[in-house]
Parts: C-alpha cells; structure tokens; sequence
C-alpha cells in the first residue's frame, strides 16, 4: 500500500528500494522522468501544458525522497525497470512518457525493451548523441555540493553559472535553487546521493555508446522534441538528424534556454500540447 505524506507517496521497487512518487489529476497517463540530478519538482512548471492527462511523477532512487541504494544501482536500465515498476503498482498498462534529459535516455530504451508500455515520448533536450561539452559540465558538479551558503547566495549565481539562459526572472531562479538543494547550517548540500557521480564517471568514461537504435525503437510513437536553442548537450545538428529521421517529430527549439528548457515557455508548451493531441 502506498504512504501518504501530503500528496506524496511511496512504493515498493522489486529489490526492495523504497520510491517517492506523485500520482495526480486524471486523463491519458504521462509518466514524467527527470534529469540525472532533479527530482519530480522540475514538472511543476509543466503542469498547466498538462491539464486532462494523468501525471505520474516519480524521483529515481537516490534522488528526492527516494531511498539510497548505492551507485551501482543508479543505471538507465535501473531506472527504467523501476518506472515500469511504478506503472504496474499503479495499474497503468501503458503511458506517454515526457522525459527530460536523463528521462529521455531511459524513455528511449524503455521503446526498445518495453515499446508496448508506451503511448508516446516527448524527449527534453536530449537525443541519441550526447554533445562532450554537456559531459565535461556535468561531470564537473554532478555529486558535489555548491560553494554557496545559502539559497539567497545560489540564486544571485544561478544566472551566471547556468549557460545558455538568459531573460529567465528572479522568481524562477528562487524556485530552482529550492528544487536543487536543502539549506543546512552548514552550507547547501545537494539533495541526491553524492555516489552518483561515481555511476555517472562510469556510464561515460569509456567509448560513446551508439544510442540511434533506441532511438530508432521509437518508430511509429508519437514523437516530440523540446530543445534548448543554446543547449550544450543536444547540438542542432543532431536535432536535424533525428528529424530527418522522424519527418512526423513535433519539434521546437527554446529561446533563451540552454539545458534543459522548464517547459512553460510558450513553444514548449505548443509542443507539448500538439504532442499530446497526436497520441489521441
């Protein structure tokens, strides 16, 4: 039975791990999936895009309110048979998937291993070909907590440590800092497990992978994709690839944004809406 804490609640993963997750408003089931190091909280800004569906929202382990499991666990396959896990506890048969970043990656390999789960994907700046520049960045932070002491000092950096962004207000800065980090009378820590940089070295310390066959498995789903118009990870020339094999991809680029794009800006939001038109 799940916990309720306010509208979160908890499951049971098949090794035993214990899940935070939302399941809120009622339609055509969205299963949102977050980047590497953020939590269900980034979909807050999706929400109004989202009115009429069902949204499933969940932290991966080691993230949020999940429970910590060690780096070894916090894999893409991992994680994908942990959202499986949570559509079957709920008893969804099948969902769209909006998938940011990280999201993205396990949405794309859950067509290719599970391709009868899904009613759509919407990939948030992400692709097949992950840029190096992206890499270097994340692998600069990812599992390190911020030199920052509070979140009134991260929000005055946010605007000069987030590349790619620009005309983004204050309020915004403020709720993403507080999605990030807990303040603490020592400084902000971050609010994942730190040995997930160990998992995310290892995922990306050897040769690039060949990600176009999952992408590919996603023939004949609706398609979409939101990228960020200055994004770091997701070049331009790998979205005109992936378009020029999915002629029928909704696509937008986000001005003003680099990764990822929050998804209440107004062609992001048209994506999503045509995206979700297209599975109906």
């Amino acid at each position: 039975m799940a916990i309720q804490e306010h509208d979160l609640a908890f499951f049971t993963a098949g090794d035993g791990a214990r899940l935070a997750y939302r399941d809120q408003g009622a339609g055509p089931p969205v299963l949102c999936l977050s980047g590497l190091t953020r939590t269900m909280a980034d979909f807050d800004y999706a929400l109004p895009a989202l009115t009429g569906c069902r949204v499933i929202r969940m932290d991966y382990r080691g993230r949020g309110r999940s429970q910590w499991t060690g780096a070894a666990t916090y894999t893409v396959p991992m994680e994908a048979q942990d959202a499986l896990a949570l559509l079957d506890h709920l008893g969804v048969a099948k969902a769209a998937i909006l998938g940011t970043s990280r999201g993205g990656l396990i949405g794309m390999f859950l067509a290719a291993v599970a391709k009868g789960r899904l009613l759509g994907l919407c990939l948030n700046d992400v692709g097949p070909v992950i840029h190096r520049p992206g890499l270097e960045r994340i692998k600069h932070y990812v599992g390190r907590n911020p030199a920052a002491r509070s979140l009134r000092e991260m929000v005055l950096k946010m605007p000069m440590a987030m590349q790619g962004f620009a005309n983004v207000p204050e309020s915004r800065w403020v709720e993403e800092a507080a999605h990030f980090y807990v303040e603490t009378p020592n400084g902000l820590r971050i609010n994942y497990d730190p040995t997930l940089r160990e998992s995310f070295h290892a995922a990306f310390s050897g040769p690039e992978p060949d990600l176009w066959p999952l992408f590919d498995a996603c023939a004949d789903l609706p398609l979409a994709l939101i990228r960020g118009a200055n994004s770091d990870l997701l070049s331009a020339e790998v979205a005109g690839q992936m378009l020029a094999r999915r002629p029928d991809m909704v696509l937008a680029d986000i001005p003003d944004r680099g990764h990822v794009p929050f998804l209440d800006e107004p062609a992001a939001v048209a994506v999503l809406r045509d995206w979700l038109e297209a599975m109906q």
